[in-house]
Formats: structure tokens, sequence, C-alpha cells
């Protein structure tokens, strides 16, 4: 009951629905091209997808990404056409995403802290991931100059990568104030206005802290492998 209840469509009034016009155009001012979504329904998606993947984390269009746009104004007709929707950023023209576990990400921001580097736009998307916005690797003309790189990630992948995920051409993260399927909204930690940083500095950064943040699920799992033998010993 409580899940359903956190799940439901909320009703939002005005100063809400201000609000979330607000954080949509200032992620669009920022250059970031936005597009509607999907959003959670019940205990699935709004989609008609039976069994959706990814539901309420996905375009609500198959042309989402000639669709993205930085036009205020048809920001605000989606937002008055569609008022549930969620909303998309495609990634990979104006910036890309390096995505991680919550637990990193929370590391790797006091880190860059510390060494007083700006960190750029962080939100934190739904429970257990943050999204650092970064600049992007370019789309250049001559296709044998494309970088590939093993942490790309498209959206029918996500769950092929479980620690750090990059996400640029041909990708998309959900954008504040979207409603995530496990529960509450994303949400800005540093807003869109902040400068985009390199993405390989951060990338160290945000490499080495999800590998310390795995060994330390590594060995809280084995902690509780052992201590279920030593209780089944008994």
């Amino acid at each position: 009951m409580s899940e359903w209840l956190r799940r439901r469509p909320r009703t939002d009034g005005g100063d809400d629905a201000a609000s979330r016009e607000d954080l949509l155009l200032r992620a669009a001012a920022s250059s970031f091209p936005v597009a509607p979504a999907a959003h959670p329904s019940g205990f699935g998606c709004s989609c008609d997808r039976v069994g959706c993947p990814t539901p309420g984390m996905h375009p609500v269009s198959f042309a989402w990404q000639t669709q993205a746009t930085t036009d205020p104004d048809q920001v605000r007709r989606w937002l008055r056409t569609q008022p549930q929707a969620n909303f998309i950023t495609a990634t990979g023209t104006s910036h890309d995403v390096l995505d991680v576990p919550a637990e990193a990400g929370a590391a790797a921001l006091r880190r860059l802290e510390e060494r007083g580097l700006d960190a750029g736009p962080v939100a934190l998307c739904g429970p257990d991931r943050y999204l650092f916005f970064t600049a992007t690797r370019g789309t250049p003309a001559d296709e044998d100059e494309w970088w590939p790189c093993e942490l790309d990630c498209h959206p029918e992948t996500l769950e092929e990568h479980p620690g750090l995920r990059w996400h640029c051409r041909g990708s998309y993260v959900l954008l504040p104030p979207s409603r995530h399927p496990a529960g509450g909204t994303v949400s800005w930690l540093r807003g869109p206005e902040h400068p985009l940083p390199d993405p390989l500095p951060l990338l160290e950064i945000l490499t080495d802290t999800c590998a310390t943040a795995a060994e330390h699920a590594e060995r809280l799992e084995r902690e509780r492998d052992n201590e279920r033998e030593r209780l089944l010993g008994r």
C-alpha cells in the first residue's frame, strides 16, 4: 500500500506547476535539449508497452533525438498538453552525463570539494544514482575520428552498467523534476547554471570512487555470508 501511494500520480497545484516549469526552463536556458518522457503510473508506466523495462524513464516519441529542444515556448506547450510527463535531456550534443551509484557520487563530490575543483551540474536521480553533467566529447564530421568508449551507455543497456555509465551520443537521462519509478524525484544538487567541466578529470575521480564503493559492497556481502554460515553452523 505504501508503495502504491508513493507512485500515485500527483495532482500538483499552481505553485508546483510553476516550480516544474522553472526547473525545465532553467535546463533549456543552459542549452540542455529536453523532450517529454513517460511517467510512472500505478505500478508501471504511462506508456502502452506491456512489461515496460524502464517505466517512467523513456521518451514518449521514437523521434526524441530530433524532438529534443531548448526552445522555451515548446517546453511550455509540452507542460500544458502533457502535465504529468517526465522530461529527459538528450546527451551527446551540448553535454554528456557521467552516471554513478549514489555512494560513489557523494564521495566524488566530497573529493572535488577538498581539491577545490568545480563539479559542474549534478543531479540526484531517484534513490540510488548521481548524474554528473559534463562537456560533451563532440560529434565529429568524420566518423573515423569518433572516440569509442567501453563505458558508453545507451538507454537499453542500463542494466548492463551497474557501476559507471557514460551517456553520450544517442542516449539520455531524466531531468528534474521528473518522478522516478523507484520513488522520489530527480533533483538538482548543483544546478544547470554551473559551467560544464571537462569529463576526463572527473572520470578519473568517479572511476576511483566507484571502485571503492564496489569493494565496500563486496566486503559487506562477504561479512553477511560469513554471519549466515556462522548462524547455520550452530
